[in-house]
Formats: C-alpha cells, structure tokens, sequence
C-alpha cells in the first residue's frame, strides 16, 4: 500500500501518553506524549541527550517507562504507571521492530543465518518459509548475493541495508529507527536513506531517530523536535524544519545547517 492510498479515518497505530523515564537522578523523559497513524513516518530530531533514543527503546520495550501508557494498533495498552509484566513487554516488542545505530548483527552467523533468526528463534516460524522471505527482501535491497557473508565481509551500508531486511523479516506494525546512518561513511548514507525512503513510500509505519534533515523534510508526516526530555516543538517538516516556532527549535537546526 502506498503512502497516499492511507484513509485520515484510520485510527492511530501508535499512541503514546505520559511517557517518563529517569536513570537514577536524571530524568531523561518527561511526559512525552505520541501520536503516529498507520502508513505515517513521524522523525525525532533533537541534541544527543535529549532523550530520543529512550523513546525507541521504550516502544519495543527494551527500556521499561517510569509512567505513561502505549498503545499499538489500539490492541494492546501497556500502563507503566503499575507494574508491567514480562509477557506485556514482550507483547509491546512483536509488535514493532528496531534498526539500531551500530547494526547489531551477529558476527558469527552469515547474513541469511542473521535475518532468520527472529522469525525461526522467537516467532517459530518454519525455517524454509523464513529463509524463502528472507532471500526475497534481500533481493530487494540489493543484497542477494551476500546471503552467505559475515558481517565483517560488509561494508557499513551493506550491514544497515542487513539490519533493516532483518526488521523487516520480523513483520512488524511498527519499525523504529535510531540514527541509522550516523555510524555510516558519508558515501554509504545514501543507500540506507534511500531504502528508508522506499519503505515510507510503500506504507510502513515509522518512527525514526535522525540528523538528516533533507531526510525528514522528504519523507516526516511530522518532526518532533526534543530537548532536554521535553517536546519542544512538533509539527508539519516544512515548519519545523524550515520556519521553526520556537527559539530552541530553530538554533539547533541552524546549527546543522551551518555547522561552521
């Protein structure tokens, strides 16, 4: 399904209210509150510290919130505001799926044996329909040759483009991403963000951490600008990203527009 073909009359897959987290004295999160409707691509942008990643990790469940309620796809409310079960957690984390900033795959398992793993692993599926989609979304991103590779036999960009296939394969309603090119040479970026781009263009829905601001003005519904562990400002990429309301906003695009 394409972006376009999405109806305004879909109810919200993901709704977040009330999110907080502290590590110890700090509070990283506070009162963060979500929206995201299916087919949507919401961006976070924000200085290192702000809090974005902790938002990730508390959709799939890697970080347990303080407080605050999410809900995917209005089937399953997890409040954290009592205490959270395991089989709640892991109910949050099938239903999306992560693509980290330093890839995670592991080094020991070829490219195939990486992308199966969930499915086969921890959704039982069988492992000749699992290995099947897997060379299929391989093929799509230009890795079907590299099924029997290791990781070190990649390049950065080639071991994202593995990290997302592998994301994919899990069939997730959501797909998060955290900054999935910062740890890219300049060169590679493309790729990743061009993968990234196709996946919005065909419907899925996301949520991605980035500093590629040409990147969130394409393919953001909405930019979320954090700060502190607060939104501070949220809207339409054109405004936040062209003609910021708030001061804060616009320093910090400045300052990544005009790094010198």
């Amino acid at each position: 399904m394409s972006r376009t073909e999405s109806t305004p009359a879909e109810a919200a897959l993901l709704t977040v209210r009330g999110l907080r987290k502290a590590f110890g004295q700090h509070e990283v999160l506070k009162s963060i509150d979500l929206d995201v409707s299916r087919g949507e691509v919401l961006t976070l942008i924000g200085p290192s510290g702000s809090g974005k990643t902790t938002v990730l990790r508390c959709l799939n469940g890697l970080e347990v919130p303080d407080a605050g309620m999410v809900d995917v796809v209005g089937q399953l409310a997890v409040d954290f505001s009592a205490p959270v079960s395991k089989k709640q957690l892991a109910a949050l984390r099938d239903r999306s799926a992560m693509v980290f900033q330093h890839y995670n795959l592991f080094p020991h398992k070829t490219v195939l044996e990486n992308v199966i793993e969930g499915p086969v692993q921890v959704q039982k599926r069988p492992k000749a329909e699992a290995i099947k989609e897997a060379r299929e979304l391989l093929a799509r991103v230009g890795l079907a040759e590299k099924d029997n590779s290791y990781p070190f036999e990649l390049s950065g960009g080639q071991q994202q483009r593995v990290g997302i296939v592998r994301a994919l394969a899990l069939r997730p309603q959501l797909l998060l991403f955290d900054e999935p090119t910062s740890a890219l040479d300049p060169e590679l970026v493309g790729d990743v963000l061009t993968v990234i781009k196709e996946l919005a263009d065909e419907g899925w829905t996301m949520v991605v951490v980035t500093h590629e601001l040409a990147f969130a003005r394409q393919v953001a519904d909405e930019v979320i600008f954090m700060d502190g562990g607060v939104v501070v400002e949220r809207g339409h990429p054109d405004i936040v990203l062209r003609d910021p309301r708030e001061e804060r906003t616009r320093q910090f695009v400045d300052r990544l527009l005009n790094p010198f």
